[in-house]
């Protein structure tokens, strides 16, 4: 790339993807109420793939319109149980709470991206991902948490796939990079046709 791709992002797990890539970039953290949006947007009945790609664009464009020139990715997940959209975990819990609603049950992830250039978008794609849970027991899901807190207390679904959360589950069908919170392979498709990336 002529110049590194700006992750309006501080998630370690996305940064990670992109090193391992092989993607330069530099990591901006765009400040939005994301709270705020998903309330207001779930009020207006919008579907769980708006609300991640109205997210997504949200991060993308703030970060965009103070770095004019650069190429700017914005991302967001939300995890859907059955019209249900859960957050990042409020405590252990919380957490607890979390998996046991979601265990011996379907659920699906929705991870979006959105890519602006001088504050407007050129890039979209919504990944999604369907998971179901085994039945795990009260004490395995106690333990689990009480082990993994530090992990997964910034995981919606309080979860971790790529690490011992992926005892959890009995089904995934989808994309493992869209799990872990990018549509890695369709990124770099793009990319590489806009000739970012070297083929």
């Amino acid at each position: 790339m002529t110049q590194p791709l700006i992750l309006a992002s501080n998630s370690e797990i996305r940064a990670k993807m992109l090193s391992n890539a092989g993607v330069p970039h530099v990591i901006i953290p765009a400040r939005i109420d994301e709270g705020m949006v998903k309330e207001a947007l779930r009020a207006e009945n919008a579907p769980p793939r708006d609300i991640a790609d109205t997210l997504a664009e949200m991060k993308a464009r703030k970060v965009s319109d103070k770095n004019p020139g650069s190429v700017v990715l914005g991302c967001d997940q939300v995890l859907d149980h059955r019209g249900e959209l859960l957050s990042k975990p409020a405590d252990q819990q919380d957490a607890l709470a979390q998996l046991q609603g979601l265990r011996n049950d379907r659920h699906t992830l929705l991870s979006a991206a959105v890519v602006y250039e001088d504050g407007k978008p050129v890039w979209r794609h919504v990944g999604v991902v369907r998971l179901r849970m085994h039945d795990a027991s009260d004490a395995y899901l106690q333990d689990y948490v009480a082990r993994n807190w530090d992990s997964i207390r910034h995981s919606v679904g309080a979860y971790k796939l790529e690490e011992e959360g992926v005892r959890l589950f009995s089904r995934i069908d989808g994309d493992y990079f869209t799990v872990l919170g990018l549509p890695l392979l369709e990124l770099l498709s793009y990319l590489t046709l806009r000739g970012d990336l070297p083929r």
